[in-house]
């Protein structure tokens, strides 16, 4: 194991606190040359895709990487905003707003699970900065091993290569906390009140196959129960509100019901009109803008579907963003000599 070499600190500039969020990763441009080195990351982490790398390697570079990432891209090319890809640009608001809400000296900074900025780079720059004792907040609410589990993954990987360890908490998830169920029924209200409400509301998460739930993977209960805490602040009762799970890849059996089956099976069964919250993500990205902002819409119309309405990931959000620092200071509690 080879060590890196650390800058010569005094014990006082080499003990602040570092905040580190974590969010996924997104190609640099909207174009496949940028997208399939990214795909390679991400498809590649063993966390993701639980396939032995001997079998797995040549399907991905000789197949998936080549033809995924230009499908991939035209996607991005619809969503991509000025400054970039959604979800960088509404990770480094969170980031921004976390820090206007903290001390001065709490060290506030964010990386990518996968491609820039990169966990290495960012806890580089954070030692070099004095931070002594970190603490890990992927921006998942609900814990899947695929997700915020690969996020530790790269934090813990890269501490082993420290000298001098920094000291070190996770939140691994945060599905019941107060604030951030509370800021996510803000939002359904607050966007029903100006579009109006739909015949029900569909909770829509990420999937994960069903394997790894069967090997213990706690995702879809964490889901479940996000679901049912934003429904009872929004006072809807089980028939007004669905859960469901969306981006299946493969031909594998994943977690049920599928967002895309109930966006063809819902309007025969009388809901004409839907609205669709994706409270899993926390900032908007080609899976909820794409996927199911442009293609859901689509999907449910074609379906006979009248009405579709995608509320928006809290991005930015005020509430949500007060939410967060409440999270994080419950999780300073002890390191700093204050009251926060």
């Amino acid at each position: 194991m080879k060590f890196h070499t650390e800058p010569q600190l005094s014990f006082e500039q080499q003990n602040k606190i570092g905040i580190l969020l974590m969010n996924l990763g997104t190609p640099d441009a909207p174009t496949a040359e940028a997208v399939k080195p990214y795909l390679g990351q991400f498809l590649g982490d063993q966390r993701v895709v639980e396939l032995p790398k001997l079998l797995w390697q040549p399907i991905l570079r000789g197949v998936i990487m080549p033809f995924r990432s230009k499908a991939s891209a035209h996607g991005y090319e619809k969503v991509w905003l000025n400054e970039g890809s959604p979800l960088a640009v509404f990770t480094q608001r969170q980031c921004e707003g976390l820090r206007a809400r903290l001390p001065d000296d709490v060290f506030v900074e964010y990386a990518m699970t996968y491609n820039k900025p990169s966990v290495p780079n960012v806890l580089a720059k954070m030692k070099a900065n004095g931070v002594g004792r970190l603490l890990v907040v992927p921006l998942y609410p609900q814990y899947a091993a695929s997700s915020a589990g690969a996020a530790l993954d790269k934090v813990l990987n890269e501490l082993t290569k420290q000298r001098n360890q920094m000291s070190l908490r996770t939140v691994s998830r945060f599905y019941n906390h107060a604030g951030y169920i509370q800021a996510v029924a803000a939002q359904v209200k607050a966007y029903r009140a100006k579009h109006g409400a739909g015949d029900k509301l569909m909770f829509s998460f990420h999937g994960i196959p069903q394997f790894h739930h069967d090997k213990g993977d706690p995702y879809p209960h964490e889901c479940r129960a996000t679901a049912k805490l934003v429904a009872q602040e929004l006072g809807l009762s089980d028939e007004q509100y669905i859960v469901s799970f969306q981006s299946q890849f493969g031909k594998g059996k994943w977690l049920t019901p599928s967002t895309q089956t109930l966006f063809d099976t819902l309007p025969k069964q009388g809901v004409k009109k839907l609205d669709v919250v994706c409270a899993g993500f926390m900032a908007d990205c080609l899976e909820t803008m794409e996927e199911i902002a442009i293609a859901g819409r689509e999907q449910f119309h074609a379906a006979g579907g009248e009405q579709f309405h995608y509320i928006p990931c809290l991005n930015d959000n005020p509430d949500w963003l007060d939410a967060l620092t409440d999270l994080v200071k419950d999780n300073l509690q002890g390191w700093l000599q204050y009251n926060l």
